[in-house]
């Protein structure tokens, strides 16, 4: 515990009107009872240790000070899913171990919490992938960093080309048969392969997946054809991560790539080759339409997503408390109306 940890938010209250929400910001997952909020939070990036992520707060007591606003914001705007993997930092683990202190001052049974397993964690070769041993094993770890007895989905986080989905669905099927998760997910699997594993659970009487965690939004559409078709005859919920492009979908970039950003910073996540002229010209137009809206960029992006009815929640990330209340009003702006739609379309053309 760090100097003074325990003395912040210890007199705070939740708000009391955190539930008064539009009557579709809780979306049922699939065909499952469980409900996720329009909007939820992950913790991918901005969570870890200081002076490691893309924040750049060096002193660990205004660190953590600073998660636990950004999740204490999250709350009272009504989001009571946060998105966890075992390799959430940075380094990996640091999101778990950190957030999962923050967290038990709020009211477990009103909070979703999930956390994934399938990338890199540790050395050698049973810390990657999908096997049984790699997914309980990590399992296992993520609730002892997060100080739970339970979460409530546990996702494999990409598909393992050599593990059989057997194997892997089957460590999801042991996962919450022993009570370690309520529900299982997968992530990244393409539509042919998502598919294939909901036909292994029905063969195998293994408890089914409730909920696919792909990537998704303006620039990357490939779930339309390939994913969403297979969602929507199998009957599973959708939380759609990096709806924002990297920070692409938002104002950060229509003049440009500033250098306090992913692009200008030299990250993996988004080059700055990507950002081209042809890329800022289409984000200014779209850009174009959410003013016309009443509506940022980032809030449009949000509410573009959000009008799939397969859809059950957008996965955002925040380093600020204010991105969060943002774009949680993306969930109560109108539909896009099909004209919109169709002006959106073509500012994007081949996307």
């Amino acid at each position: 515990m760090l100097p003074g940890e325990e003395l912040c938010f210890a007199d705070r209250m939740s708000d009391p009107d955190r539930y008064d929400k539009p009557a579709n910001w809780f979306r049922r997952c699939g065909r499952s009872g469980l409900k996720l909020p329009a909007v939820s939070l992950g913790f991918w990036q901005n969570f870890g240790d200081p002076g490691t992520a893309s924040h750049g707060i060096e002193d660990p007591l205004a660190f953590h000070e600073r998660a636990r606003a950004l999740i204490f914001t999250a709350f009272d705007q009504g989001i009571t899913h946060f998105d966890f993997a075992n390799n959430y930092g940075p380094p990996a683990g640091a999101a778990e171990a950190r957030c999962g202190r923050i967290l038990r001052d709020l009211p477990r049974e009103e909070l979703v919490i999930s956390s994934k397993a399938g990338f890199v964690m540790w050395p050698g070769p049973y810390g990657n992938w999908g096997s049984r041993k790699y997914l309980i094993e990590s399992c296992d770890q993520s609730l002892d960093r997060l100080q739970l007895d339970h979460v409530d989905i546990f996702y494999h986080h990409r598909p393992d080309p050599e593990t059989p989905l057997e194997e892997t669905l089957g460590a999801l099927d042991t996962i919450v048969r022993t009570g370690r998760a309520h529900y299982c997910g997968i992530s990244n699997y393409p539509g042919a392969l998502a598919e294939e594993a909901m036909a292994v659970c029905e063969q195998q009487n293994f408890i089914r997946p409730i909920i696919h965690q792909p990537k998704y939004n303006l620039f990357h559409r490939t779930i339309e054809s390939d994913l969403l078709p297979v969602i929507e005859q199998r009957q599973l919920g959708v939380i759609c991560f990096s709806p924002l492009a990297q920070g692409l979908l938002t104002n950060k970039y229509l003049e440009g790539i500033p250098s306090d950003s992913r692009a200008g910073s030299s990250s993996p996540f988004l080059r700055e080759e990507q950002v081209d002229a042809s890329m800022v010209e289409q984000v200014r137009g779209l850009n174009q339409i959410a003013q016309a809206r009443g509506q940022s960029l980032a809030q449009m992006a949000i509410t573009w997503i959000l009008r799939w009815p397969t859809v059950s929640s957008a996965l955002i990330g925040a380093s600020r408390p204010g991105q969060i209340t943002e774009l949680v009003q993306a969930a109560e702006a109108p539909p896009l109306s099909q004209e919109e739609l169709d002006a959106i379309d073509r500012i994007l053309g081949g996307n």
